[in-house]
C-alpha cells in the first residue's frame, strides 16, 4: 500500500496544529494564562500558554506536522517499496 504523501503531510499538519492549540486552551482553562516560555516554546519561536501563544502554536504545529507527515509518508513510500522487491 502506497501512502499519498501530500494528504498524510496535510492531514498531520492539521491534526498537530490543532492539537496544539487544544493542549494551549486546556492548559490556560486550569493553570491560567501564564506567558511563560515552556519547553513547546523552545521549538516553536513565540509560543506561549496564551490566547496568542495559541494561534502561534497553531501556525507552527501546522508547519511541523505537514514537515514531518511528508517525511514519514515518503519514507514509508520508500521502504515499502524496497521491501515488496520493486525498485
Amino acid at each position: 500500500m502506497k501512502l499519498n504523501v501530500k494528504a498524510f503531510a496535510l492531514t498531520c499538519g492539521i491534526l498537530w496544529g490543532i492539537g496544539v492549540l487544544i493542549f494551549t486552551w486546556w492548559v490556560m482553562l486550569f493553570e491560567g494564562a501564564t506567558g511563560e516560555p515552556t519547553l513547546l516554546g523552545l521549538g516553536y519561536r513565540g509560543y506561549s500558554i496564551s490566547a496568542a501563544g495559541s494561534f502561534i502554536g497553531l501556525f507552527w504545529g501546522f508547519v511541523d506536522g505537514l514537515i514531518s507527515g511528508a517525511i514519514f509518508a515518503w519514507l514509508y513510500n520508500r521502504i515499502a517499496q524496497y521491501s515488496s522487491g520493486k525498485k
